[in-house]
């Protein structure tokens, strides 16, 4: 799994190198199968700018597409888009790793380390263990929404098909990629009237979005008390974005007939929390994003870029990095130097690790911003567009305001670039391009600048 080199060696890859170019390897993959005329409805291939977006947005746990995949791809399509889903929701080496235990071949010190760089962990101790319980969690959730998404969807589709899409649904909820194929192009805007279908898709995607660590943390200690810091500060943050963003939707929407107006209480708020939950880099939608008020479409583009949480299936820069910035902010309002949470210390070398995430993700949106703005002159496009689909791709999110089918083929490309940052991480790309190990550098005398 890992590439035998002499240590030192100025052609070994380090960690992060090794999962960006195993996810470019499983996109490529997913491309070329998908551009097979067995994918494709028609029996005539779909292209490769097609195949590469669809590959790209499945296996970056995305959902923005090109095409009506419910339409246009065959089962082989949809067998394809599902197993890039699951990899990518579970991660390339945690899927390797798993495929290598089957075999019985052993885990080397090199794998260890780039699965728990995967799977954000510091620790090198109980990887494989790790590794099985990811697996666990993924089955068992996927396994139980899928069982209950069936019962909505066997009456009305058939026992096969149904349970089919009760399967893919769910496994596409689970890992946040927001992908469907009933067909009907408006992704679940059809269920939007229906509280335990939207409900159950929305707990599956709260439950992938906390992160493998934060569920095994819950399952195994059960009591806030004895929860780590991270898991504690994961939940809280969760659950602040989700109370608030429910209650502004539905404060924004109660009166738009375009989304809400028109229904009932119950649905209005059921709708307004899945919302607030799918935003979160799910890509499912039960309202059609173009006619939400212009306050709820800032409110959209905030929540994607947050994202949801480390060693997710979701993307964003994370709820623990805006939770980190936000407690380091009151820190500084209220004049003390150490930032503390639940009587815990968060270290300065966090914060300085946070606040550089969120710069580098703030470039890279910028300029994805820019590239699209280039090559779609001339189409229409509103800037709120251009700046809602880059967020939702580069964060993995796969929400759109209508204008994916309709970008350039340079656009799709720009746009499956940018989900393959938002899946590798803006930071852990940066790193895989800048080389690996830390430098030492000389210390000068320290000056202070005027700031603010």
């Amino acid at each position: 799994m890992a590439l035998k080199l002499r240590p030192g060696s100025r052609w070994s890859l380090s960690s992060t190198q090794i999962l960006a170019i195993g996810f470019f390897a499983v996109i490529m993959t997913g491309a070329i199968l998908l551009t097979l005329p067995i994918s494709a409805t028609s029996g005539e291939s779909i292209g490769f700018v097609d195949a590469l977006f669809t590959a790209a947005s499945c296996t970056c746990v995305t959902g923005l597409s090109t095409i009506n995949v419910g339409v246009e791809l065959t089962t082989f399509g949809h067998v394809v888009m599902l197993l890039l889903i699951q990899i990518g929701g579970m991660g390339f080496m945690t899927c390797a790793a798993l495929i290598f235990m089957a075999v019985g071949r052993k885990i080397g010190l090199k794998d260890r380390m780039t699965i728990a760089e995967g799977l954000n962990e510091e620790g090198l101790g109980g990887m494989v263990k790790l590794v099985r319980k990811v697996a666990v969690i993924c089955l068992v959730c996927e396994g139980v929404g899928a069982l209950l998404l069936s019962f909505r969807l066997v009456p009305e589709f058939g026992f096969a098909k149904g349970v089919w899409f009760g399967v893919f649904h769910s496994v596409s909820a689970f890992c946040n990629a927001g992908f469907d194929i009933f067909g009907y192009n408006n992704s679940i805007e059809n269920f939007n009237t229906e509280p335990f279908f939207i409900l159950v898709i929305a707990l599956l995607i709260i439950i992938g979005g906390l992160g493998f660590a934060v569920v095994n943390d819950v399952l195994k200690k059960r009591r806030w008390s004895r929860l780590s810091l991270h898991s504690k500060l994961v939940l809280t943050v969760t659950a602040g974005l989700l109370l608030f963003g429910t209650l502004f939707f539905l404060f924004a929407e109660w009166n738009n007939p375009k989304t809400i107006g028109d229904m009932g209480v119950g649905d209005k708020v059921a709708n307004s929390f899945f919302q607030a939950a799918t935003l979160r880099t799910a890509g499912y939608a039960t309202l059609t994003q173009q006619y939400l008020t212009n306050g709820s479409i800032i409110l959209c583009i905030l929540l994607m870029f947050i994202g949801a949480s480390p060693a997710s299936c979701g993307g964003g820069v994370k709820t623990t990095t805006f939770g980190t910035v936000l407690l380091n902010l009151w820190a500084v309002i209220r004049g003390r130097e150490d930032i503390s949470l639940y009587g815990r210390r968060i270290s300065k070398e966090t914060v300085r690790r946070c606040m550089a995430i969120i710069l580098i993700c703030l470039l890279f949106l910028v300029a994805f911003i820019f590239l699209l703005c280039l090559t779609e002159n001339g189409k229409g496009f509103t800037p709120t567009e251009i700046v809602y689909e880059c967020t939702s791709a580069l964060a993995t999110v796969g929400n759109t305001m209508g204008i994916t089918t309709s970008l350039s083929q340079a656009g799709r490309v720009i746009l499956s670039f940018a989900m393959f940052c938002g899946r590798v991480g803006p930071l852990s790309l940066a790193l895989a391009l800048g080389g690996k190990g830390v430098r030492g550098s000389a210390k000068f005398p320290e000056e202070k600048i005027m700031v603010g």
